[in-house]
């Protein structure tokens, strides 16, 4: 099936103001009556289609009702639905507690791709290890740890189900203790489970390999069964969805390349489950759960 021409800001655009219309509960004829233009301009707005002016979408969110940060949030919107090639969101200081762009990008995927060098990948995260993450922050005040956490973990949940999951990790993020040696052991354990499910794959990229395809940096590769791919960066205080067919190739090719540099499916499977048990043995320990190894007799 051909794929639809289309843009994260457009969908983004239509699906805010389709959300407007539908939460007064009345129907597009209704609203084309309380807004004085035919129901087919309604549709128009609520597609981006047509030569639909700025005056006309901000009348019809004035009868939707439509609060005043969504309104300034479909405004800016506007004036550049229909642009492609990329998006970078600059977000201030910090990032905002909820990512709309990338949640609502995820939850219409058919199959992600994630690579991380220096940590456990975003959507492989236990909810200690992200809190651990966000308390390590120089820029997430505290007073919105829980907050941004429950965000954290409703951004995993909005992958589909039966969505393909491909991750790609370095042997060294998993070796890297974020947080006590318990939640340590838990993230590890977790990514032994995980490894396991039939529409995951978690593959790792060995420290002994040295230099690799993804030292530029982490990406997510999203793929979709209406609309052509993206890639969502995050950075400390800004997002970026690569959307032009030229870049999303270049991050095809290292994502053909790390699959080429790390272990295979079951050799991965098998150094999670070791890494696992190696975390569990320092966590009992240091629990005094298990009396530590006596050692070499000096």
């Amino acid at each position: 099936m051909a794929k639809r021409a289309s843009s994260a800001r457009s969908r983004e655009f239509g699906a805010g103001v389709r959300a407007a219309i539908e939460r007064t509960g009345l129907t597009s004829r209704e609203i084309a009556g309380l807004v004085g233009c035919h129901e087919t301009k309604v549709s128009d707005v609520a597609n981006g289609k047509g030569t639909v002016t700025q005056i006309e979408v901000a009348v019809l969110l004035g009868v939707c009702r439509t609060k005043a940060p969504e309104v300034a949030h479909l405004m800016g919107l506007f004036p550049t639905r229909h642009h492609g090639g990329g998006w970078w969101q600059e977000h201030g200081a910090r990032q905002p507690i909820e990512l709309r762009t990338a949640f609502e990008n995820v939850s219409a995927s058919k199959k992600i791709v994630s690579w991380h060098a220096s940590m456990v990948p975003f959507f492989l995260q236990t909810a200690d290890y992200v809190r651990e993450v966000l308390q390590a922050s120089a820029t997430i005040p505290a007073e919105e740890l829980e907050e941004r956490t429950k965000a954290h973990l409703a951004m995993q949940k909005a992958l589909p189900r039966k969505a393909e999951r491909v991750f790609f990790v370095h042997e060294s993020a998993l070796c890297l203790q974020v947080g006590g040696p318990q939640v340590h052991a838990w993230q590890m354990q977790h990514l032994a489970v995980t490894a396991n499910q039939p529409n995951t794959a978690i593959r790792i990229v060995p420290s002994a390999r040295g230099a690799h395809a993804g030292m530029a940096g982490p990406f997510t590769l999203l793929t979709f069964e209406k609309y052509e791919p993206l890639v969502w960066v995050d950075t400390e205080n800004s997002s970026l969805f690569v959307e032009s067919d030229d870049a999303v190739k270049g991050y095809d090719m290292v994502v053909k390349t790390l699959k080429d540099t790390s272990l295979s499916g079951d050799e991965s499977r098998e150094l999670i489950a070791k890494l696992s048990e190696t975390a569990w043995t320092a966590a009992d320990e240091y629990a005094g759960l298990r009396a530590p190894s006596a050692g070499p007799v000096p």
